[in-house]
């Protein structure tokens, strides 16, 4: 399966109305659907309701909402359901595995963007105006959509799903694809460890530089921040045309810092599964590496907290987060399981610490961020390669051990 997305040709005013309330009505259908679950645990008899019972009042509800409800795809608003169960899966199972729970929230109108149709066919139609040079996507309750198909779908589409950003909207298919020929094998295999001064510094010694879009988007983004938050929090149909255009302006820039990120891991990993048969990289818990420290209660002054670091923290944090590690990393595992590559992610713990020459491990190995010098064997090098070589040779001892 492949996924695609493609612009929605400006639509309509009719058009733009009518997707605008399938959103509004699709999002009524899934806070309706949570508060019904709240409720029904909060009674005294602590029932459970599970999706097949959701999905089973649609009916119901269609025929008592004909103009809202009733209106869309029965299909979509399954999904809609679905999307809300899966959400309670996850919760249930981590508060099982202990972790910090996060119950599922009510969504509000502009936090609900997307409408997913599991087939193509049923409440939704690709291409649906062949005789036509202009692609359309023909939406239930919408209308034949025009598309602007920028490249060509390949295979047949299996699910269509139409989503909002901003004032623009999107189509996003998955098509079911033969799998692709693999690429030729080039001998050559590559560890990579990634960092921030650097995106990646690779075991050839080779770098790719950080392009840092959110720092570069930061004065803009701070600017249009400001001009919005000059204006009163009401209601979104009680804002302004100026108050509509700032917030508009605040999310055209996060959308462009957004693509810019995601252009630039999709060609950084087109370049390493041309170049290399095997990669290897660390096996990076970036959720974990992200958390603010914990507070330090001064056990001198109760109700006190000691200096912990939580600023410069905060500011290595921002630059993880800009860096974008975990779409390049979910972007590269794609393309070489296309590509026919072989992708492994191996324990980071003391691989910049560690003498490739010698095997000494010590953090007085590396002086500064970027030096690396061993105090056994006097070997000097960039720390990063360093890194990345030990990410290597960590990478081909699991491929021996656990063969394909």
């Amino acid at each position: 399966m492949r996924r695609l997305d493609f612009g929605i040709g400006k639509p309509t005013v009719g058009q733009a109305a009518a997707l605008a309330e399938m959103l509004r009505d699709h999002c009524s259908l899934y806070n309706g659907a949570l508060q019904e679950r709240r409720d029904a645990y909060r009674h005294t008899s602590k029932t459970s309701i599970k999706y097949g019972q959701q999905s089973a009042q649609l009916k119901e509800i269609r025929a008592f909402d004909p103009e809202r409800q009733g209106r869309w795809s029965f299909s979509s608003q399954q999904s809609t359901l679905r999307r809300l169960d899966k959400a309670f899966q996850a919760f249930f199972r981590r508060v099982k595995a202990g972790d910090k729970p996060g119950y599922p929230r009510f969504r509000g109108a502009m936090w609900f963007d997307t409408v997913d149709f599991p087939k193509d066919g049923d409440g939704c139609r690709w291409n649906s105006t062949p005789h036509d040079p202009v692609t359309r996507v023909r939406l239930q309750g919408v209308g034949h959509v025009k598309v602007n198909q920028h490249r060509p779908v390949v295979g047949k589409v299996k699910t269509v799903s139409v989503k909002r950003e901003g004032k623009r909207w999107y189509v996003i298919l998955t098509a079911e694809q033969t799998q692709p020929e693999p690429l030729l094998a080039t001998g050559s295999v590559v560890g990579i460890d990634m960092g921030i001064a650097n995106f990646l510094a690779d075991s050839n010694g080779e770098f790719v530089p950080n392009p840092r879009h959110g720092r570069k988007a930061a004065a803009q983004l701070d600017a249009a921040q400001q001009a919005l938050a000059r204006f009163p929090r009401v209601r979104r149909d009680k804002r302004t045309a100026n108050h509509r255009r700032a917030v508009q302006r605040v999310a055209d820039l996060h959308r462009k810092v957004r693509r810019q990120r995601l252009d630039h891991a999709h060609k950084t990993a087109c370049d390493l599964v041309r170049q290399h048969d095997f990669i290897a990289h660390e096996d990076l818990k970036i959720r974990n590496m992200i958390k603010a420290p914990a507070p330090k209660p001064d056990p001198e002054q109760p109700s006190s907290f000691l200096p912990n670091g939580a600023a410069a923290k905060a500011g290595l944090n921002h630059s993880m987060s800009d860096a974008g590690w975990g779409v390049f990393l979910t972007i590269l595992h794609a393309k070489a399981e296309s590509a026919g590559r072989e992708v492994i992610a191996v324990d980071p713990r003391n691989t910049s610490r560690t003498c490739p020459e010698c095997g000494h491990v010590s953090a007085g190995n590396r002086p500064t961020q970027e030096t690396f010098h061993c105090q056994s064997c006097g070997h000097s090098a960039h720390a990063d390669t360093v890194g990345a070589l030990n990410v290597l040779r960590a990478g081909l001892v699991r491929r021996d051990a656990h063969p394909a």
